[in-house]
């Protein structure tokens, strides 16, 4: 181990997860270094590698020999944004944390302002859009429906706009390096430890080079992730369900008990039987889904599996 008094912390620390982003490194790197320099007394930048298959690594590794400033920890595989944003935070040591991504759509020169804002004694400095022109109408729809359900159904609510790119003071950091489950919705989490917060608008950039690593099936499982890990609605809905069908076939059950007695017995309905048989069992196997989808996310906890694993380490200490 360093001793501290020989390597002290580094004011600020840039923690930013990577998969498959080569080509936007050195322009990353290009545009933080003169930010960073104008905005801290000394930082840090830390990349976590999330298994990329291209030749991420090998630019890591030149940046890391340019500049020791510039630090990396590669994953043995590719575990996913959410884990590689929670392995970030966890090897960063400045007193706050800039968490950005690495296709410079978050642009560096907003990172001055941040620090401002965290020098006020704000703990939780987060970025927030401008506008989502740029974004497919579909997606907009998604992102909208998703923060209706979530401030509806969720522990607490999302700020509109904001996403994963902020300022995190050490206390924040701390907070969330305790938080372990596997399951991560990394915008819950910043929103759910709380700590004096403030928004800073910016404009979302171009992507510099390749293209987004989420598709819309990607999308979807993050948000039913988010929605499990911070509300117990999905759960909850069935029962109001089953009271709601009961009471429905309750009612039913009088109505045909009366009508027999002063009509007689109709002629049964094979249709009417098969619709209602075919729509009460496409309810029970949906509701089960949902406990199935439960039950997985527990299953995953109670493994107590690592995180994640790390294969190499640049410029940064075990921890």
């Amino acid at each position: 181990m360093v001793d501290i008094a020989e390597n002290p912390p580094p004011e600020i620390s840039v923690a930013i997860p990577v998969y498959n982003e080569a080509q936007n490194l050195g322009p990353l790197v290009a545009r933080l270094m003169p930010a960073l320099e104008q905005a801290a007394r000394s930082f840090e930048i830390v990349f976590v590698d999330d298994g990329s298959s291209d030749a991420t690594l090998d630019a890591l590794r030149a940046l890391n020999a340019a500049d020791a400033r510039v630090k990396a920890v590669s994953f043995s595989r590719n575990f996913g944004k959410e884990i590689a944003i929670a392995a970030a935070l966890d090897h960063v040591r400045g007193a706050a944390v800039v968490l950005m991504d690495a296709d410079l759509q978050h642009p560096p020169e907003i990172i001055p302002a941040f620090v401002a804002k965290w020098r006020e004694g704000y703990k939780n400095v987060y970025g927030v859009r401008r506008d989502r022109a740029g974004d497919p109408a579909l997606r907009s729809l998604f992102t909208h429906v998703f923060y209706g359900l979530f401030d509806r159904f969720g522990e607490t609510s999302l700020p509109r706009g904001a996403g994963d790119f902020r300022l995190l003071d050490r206390q924040a950091v701390d907070a969330l390096s305790r938080m372990r489950e596997r399951a991560r919705f990394s915008k819950g989490l910043f929103a759910w430890v709380g700590f004096k917060s403030i928004g800073v608008p910016f404009d979302v950039e171009e992507r510099a080079a390749g293209r987004s690593k989420f598709s819309y099936g990607k999308l979807l499982r993050f948000a039913l992730d988010g929605l499990m890990s911070f509300s117990s609605a999905p759960l909850k809905i069935w029962a109001y369900v089953g009271m709601g069908v009961s009471a429905f076939a309750l009612a039913m059950a009088g109505y045909y008990f009366w009508r027999t007695i002063i009509y007689g017995v109709d002629v049964p309905g094979y249709a009417s039987l098969i619709v209602s048989i075919a729509f009460f069992g496409g309810m029970q196997l949906f509701s089960l889904g949902v406990l199935g989808e439960y039950i997985a996310l527990i299953f995953a906890e109670v493994k107590g599996r690592p995180l994640y694993l790390v294969a190499e380490r640049l410029g940064v200490e075990e921890r």
